[in-house]
This record gives structure tokens, C-alpha cells and sequence, in this order.
């Protein structure tokens, strides 16, 4: 039994173990078979890597050869200019050698040239001095004395013939330059017309019977020392019937004390209390009538975006005069003036108006000032936001500073033209005199002038000469000299014409 269960057994482990080695035998296959097929297709790859680096050798190796071309290109290139470079800077040298041996060739005719004239100038010298001597032996003048007369004699020529050439120039000028300019003034003149309002230092104030003026003078004095203390206005009560006169040099204090004495004696009632009341209101009134005045005065000439300050300033040139000239009348003249010729000129009206309106603004200063009225009236303007060209019409219209814009010298000429008018300003008779003898008295510090004469207010000089004496061209040089000593060292309005007279005169008695 136990025989037959180890003979079983026996058989069943022999039927495994074989069982195992055929499943091994499998397995063993199957594993070359993966091993072959591996090694094949590393095979595969190891050929398509090869053919890649190839390829890549291929691309990089025409890479390289056409970069290698490219800088065999750029090198015969550079080497071709520098050829050429060289072949241009010998023929440079070729030609700056010809030049340089043409030069000294050129240095050399020269030189000998020079040695020429040196030598010809040497002969032209001992010619001249050879001529000298022999002009001294005949003429009997050394050399400086015959150059002090030659130069006399040249003076007196130079200076006549100049004095010609200056009068044809002046003439020739006349007819083209001043035409025009003669044309736009006298039809700026002839379009404008202002009244004539000549100021004192002094007012009238009327009454209707002598008895007022007790009254105005008040017990021992008071009531006329209290309006004189409070206008600052010297009264004048004297023998001059139903008049009574107002001192002051301030045209705006004679007004309020006119107008505070006026309603004291409609009103009748006259004490110290009493005047320092009329006149604080009259003071207020005044004040108020010069805003007014300047704003009505702005208005009418159309000027428009002033500063309050500088249209209360306007106001207050009602109330004072230059040389017996309303001021503000003088203003408004020269602004009308001032545009129109502007117009003319083609300049802006409105600017021209406006410069010429503000002007003399430096005239009415609230406090006293060391400026001139020109510069104050700049400065002032420039402090109220006026636009620069009307800022140095006003501070250039006396030649304080040096003009910048052409509304300069048009406001200066409109201020002269309103200023130098007839009647437009009252002048001292002591001066007006004065200032003929001189223009007379210069005429007549030349020899030859017979008579001199200052006609036309002294705006024509007549000078009479001996005709012996004096001949045509001397005539010419006499009113030129005249007129530029008259130009330079006098003082005057307008201009003064010189005009010199020459005439012969042949006199016989018939017997």
C-alpha cells in the first residue's frame, strides 16, 4: 500500500517537475525572441541617428562655408577700396607736388617782380624829393608850411562843397521822405480841434455886495483863518469890488475852497464848525466828480479795461495845467491825435489811444516824487497791468529811456504837435524875448551877417548878408551852421527855419 501511495507520489513530482521545465523552456524563448526584436530595433535607431548627425554635419558644414564666403567677400571689398584709396591719395600727392612746384615758381617771379618795383620806387622816391626841393627853391615855402596851406585851402573847400551837398541832400530828402510824413501831420492836425483852457494860480470867486466879505472874514478873522485851515487855499479880501481872490498852486484846493465858499454864502449861516462841514462834503463831492470825470473821459474815447486807479488819476488832470495847458485837454488832444495817426500808419488805433491818453499821468502825483512825470507815469502804468509798448510810450515820450515800439515816437511827435500849437500854452514874456535875442544875437556872431531878424513868434530866423563879403555857397554854409548851433544848443518848440539873404544892389543918382 504504502508502496503503490509512494509510486503515486513519485509520479505526480516527476509530472510537475516536467510540467516546470517545459514552462521555462517557454519563457526562455520568449525572452530571446523580445531580446532579438530589441536589439533590431536599437539597430533602427542607432541608423536614424547616424543619418540625423549627418544630415546636421551637412547644414552646419554649408553654414560655415557660406559665412567663411561671406567674409572673403567683405575682404576683397575692403581691400578693393583701400586700392583705390591708395591710388587716390598718390594722385593727391602727384598734384599737390605740381601745385607746390608751381608755387615756388610763382614765389620766385614774384620776388623778382618785387625787387622791380622796390627798385622803380626807390627811382620814383629820389624823383620826388628832386621835385620838392626844386617846388621849395621856387616856391620859397618849406614843406610844412606849403601842407598848412594846401590843407587851409582843402579845409575851405571841403566845407563848402559839404555845405552844398548837404543842402541837396536836405532838399532831396524834403521831396521823398517828408511827403509822406508831412501828409499823415497836417491831416492829423487839420482832423483834430480841442477848445484852449489856459489855468492860473489863482480863482475869482464873485459876490454881490461888499458886505459878504465881513462876513467871510468873521469876527477878529476866525471864520476866513478856519476855510484857509481847512482848504489850505489863501483868501484875499481886498478893494476889489464884489470879488474876492483864491491863492494856490493846487487847481483841486482852489475848487473845493470855491465851491465851499459859494454854498457857505448861499446858506448865510458862516462859523468854524460850520466850514469844516461844507468843506469835508464839498471834498467828498470833488473826489467823486474826478472818478466820474475820468470814467465819463475814458468812455467818450472809447478806451475800455482801464485799472479804477489809473481812470481816478484821468479824473484829477481836469484839475492841473502844464505851461497854462489843461491837462486833461491836453491828454485827450494827443490821444485823438495819437489815433489817427496811428490809422494812417496802419499801427493799432486802440493802443495809440490809449498810450496817448495816459501819457502825462505821471504829472498828478498823490505825494511828491524826485522821477521825472514820464517815468513816474511808467511805472505807474506797468504797476496797473498796461501792456509793455504803452508802458514805453509813456516813459519814452521825453527821451528818459530808449524806445522799444512804434507808438513811441508817434506819441512824443502828437505830444509836441498839442503842445507847440499856437496858443496852446502860455509861456513867460520874459522868456519868449529872451528867446528871440538869442536867435538873433547867434545870427549875428557871424562876420559878414549885415542884419538878423526873428519873425513868426520865433519860429523863422531871416539873416541878411553883405553880398561883398559873402557869396552863394557861404550863404549855404551860414543858414546850415546856423541852423545846427540853433538844433544843438537852444531850446525851442517846433522848428526854426534860417533863412539867409544875399542881394546886390547897383545904385545911381540921375542928375
Amino acid at each position: 500500500m504504502n508502496t503503490i501511495i509512494i509510486s503515486g507520489l513519485a509520479g505526480l513530482v516527476a509530472g510537475a517537475a516536467i510540467t516546470f521545465i517545459i514552462q521555462k523552456l517557454g519563457l526562455k524563448s520568449q525572452a530571446q525572441a523580445i531580446i532579438k526584436a530589441a536589439e533590431k530595433e536599437g539597430e533602427n535607431i542607432k541608423k536614424d541617428k547616424i543619418v540625423q548627425a549627418k544630415e546636421k554635419f551637412l547644414e552646419l558644414k554649408e553654414e560655415h562655408e557660406s559665412i567663411i564666403k561671406k567674409r572673403e567677400r567683405k575682404m576683397q571689398e575692403v581691400e578693393k577700396k583701400m586700392k583705390e584709396k591708395e591710388v587716390q591719395v598718390n594722385r593727391q600727392i602727384e598734384e599737390h607736388n605740381r601745385n607746390r612746384k608751381k608755387l615756388e615758381q610763382n614765389l620766385e617771379a614774384f620776388d623778382r617782380k618785387t625787387e622791380g618795383l622796390q627798385r622803380k620806387l626807390d627811382e620814383v622816391k629820389s624823383i620826388r624829393e628832386n621835385q620838392i626841393k626844386q617846388l621849395e627853391v621856387i616856391s620859397g615855402f618849406s614843406p610844412e608850411e606849403a601842407k598848412s596851406q594846401l590843407m587851409e585851402t582843402l579845409k575851405d573847400e571841403i566845407k563848402s562843397e559839404s555845405a552844398a551837398y548837404i543842402q541837396q541832400a536836405t532838399e532831396e530828402a524834403k521831396l521823398t521822405a517828408n511827403n509822406e510824413a508831412r501828409k499823415i501831420v497836417v491831416q492829423t492836425i487839420q482832423r483834430i480841434g480841442t477848445e484852449q483852457a489856459i489855468e492860473n494860480a489863482v480863482s475869482v470867486f464873485n459876490i454881490e455886495n461888499d458886505d459878504v466879505k465881513g462876513r467871510i472874514i468873521g469876527r477878529e478873522g476866525r471864520n476866513i483863518r478856519a476855510i484857509e485851515a481847512a482848504t489850505g487855499v489863501e483868501i484875499i479880501v481886498d478893494d476889489t469890488p464884489e470879488a474876492i481872490i483864491l491863492s494856490c498852486f493846487d487847481p483841486v484846493r482852489r475848487e473845493i475852497a470855491r465851491l465851499a465858499l459859494h454854498r457857505l454864502v448861499t446858506d448865510g449861516r458862516i462859523h468854524p464848525a460850520r466850514i469844516e462841514e461844507v468843506v469835508a462834503k464839498v471834498t467828498k463831492s470833488i473826489e467823486d466828480e474826478i472818478i466820474e470825470t475820468g470814467k465819463r473821459t475814458v468812455i467818450d474815447l472809447g478806451i475800455h479795461g482801464l485799472h479804477p486807479e489809473l481812470v481816478k488819476i484821468i479824473g484829477r488832470m481836469k484839475y492841473r495845467s502844464s505851461y497854462g495847458q489843461n491837462l486833461l485837454q491836453h491828454s485827450r488832444e494827443v490821444a485823438n491825435l495819437s489815433a489817427i495817426m496811428a490809422a494812417e500808419l496802419g499801427l493799432n488805433v486802440k493802443l495809440a489811444k490809449r498810450a496817448g491818453l495816459l501819457h502825462d499821468i505821471g504829472k498828478v502825483p498823490s505825494e511828491e516824487s524826485e522821477l521825472p512825470h514820464a517815468i513816474l507815469g511808467m511805472k505807474w502804468a506797468e504797476k496797473y497791468g498796461e501792456k509793455p509798448d504803452v508802458c514805453n510810450a509813456i516813459g519814452a515820450h521825453h527821451d528818459e529811456i530808449e524806445m522799444t515800439s512804434l507808438l513811441s515816437p508817434i506819441i512824443q511827435v502828437c505830444d509836441g504837435i498839442s503842445g507847440a500849437r499856437p496858443g496852446a500854452r502860455r509861456q513867460v514874456m520874459e522868456s519868449y524875448v529872451q528867446r528871440l535875442k538869442d536867435l538873433e544875437n547867434l545870427a549875428m556872431s557871424y562876420q559878414g551877417v549885415n542884419k538878423a531878424f526873428a519873425i513868426q513868434a520865433g519860429r523863422e530866423l531871416r539873416i541878411m548878408v553883405e553880398s561883398e563879403q559873402i557869396d552863394d555857397k557861404k550863404a549855404a554854409e551860414i543858414s546850415y551852421d546856423v541852423s545846427q548851433r540853433i538844433q544843438n544848443e537852444m531850446t525851442y518848440p517846433g522848428h526854426v527855419r534860417v533863412t539867409v539873404i544875399r542881394e546886390t544892389r547897383a545904385v545911381n543918382v540921375a542928375r
